[in-house]
């Protein structure tokens, strides 16, 4: 059994809405669980801290350097937050089970639609970085996927999130690609953006 600590609350009902939710470098369960109870009232939450520190600020997966990641570590951390995602979901899958991610989270998010994407009904990608190509993967057919961007993102660069967006719907999934002003920071406006996302059945 994949063991990582995590907070939750449950959902309002057992066919209630899961949505998990996966922090940024440097945060931990608690950074997005309020946004997820404003985003899906009623929904159950799960909110995953990452299991690896880098100098003391907690992620989901190694890098060697800012936007250079450590491809096989990425492998087997993705490997093994989708069977804690599969385990969490149980026997008896809920109506939808979507994902939610900021940064470091995000790119977790993604890895896991790329190798198991029938996990996930629909993902919310906040300011990702995949400086990767990814597989073709026909199984993301029909995934629902909302990313947020920082036009003025230095760490996701616009070009980079653009990419990601383009591979997405080159395997069908259906892509929406919301664009703000700001940086790599969260804004009102992109977090207004997934709330109706994440309210569709």
């Amino acid at each position: 059994m994949a063991s990582y600590v995590y907070r939750e609350r449950a959902g309002s009902g057992a066919s209630a809405p899961l949505l998990f939710l996966f922090h940024g470098t440097g945060g931990n369960e608690d950074q997005l669980f309020d946004l997820g109870e404003h985003l899906l009232p009623g929904g159950r939450l799960i909110s995953v801290r990452g299991d690896v520190s880098e100098q003391g600020a907690l992620r989901f997966f190694r890098r060697t350097g800012e936007g250079v990641y450590d491809m096989d570590d990425l492998a087997l951390r993705t490997a093994k937050l989708a069977d804690f995602v599969a385990e969490r979901i149980g026997p008896t899958r809920p109506q939808q089970v979507m994902g939610l991610g900021y940064s470091n989270g995000a790119n977790i998010l993604a890895s896991m639609l790329f190798s198991r994407p029938e996990l996930f009904d629909a993902a919310v990608l906040m300011h990702p970085l995949i400086p990767f190509e990814p597989e073709p993967e026909p199984g993301l057919s029909g995934k629902r996927v909302l990313i947020t961007a920082g036009r003025h993102d230095p760490i996701a660069p616009v070009a980079a999130t653009q990419r990601l967006a383009d591979y997405l719907e080159r395997q069908a999934a259906e892509v929406d690609l919301f664009w703000h002003e700001g940086g790599h920071g969260l804004l009102a406006e992109e977090i207004e953006a997934a709330r109706p996302f994440l309210g569709q059945s």
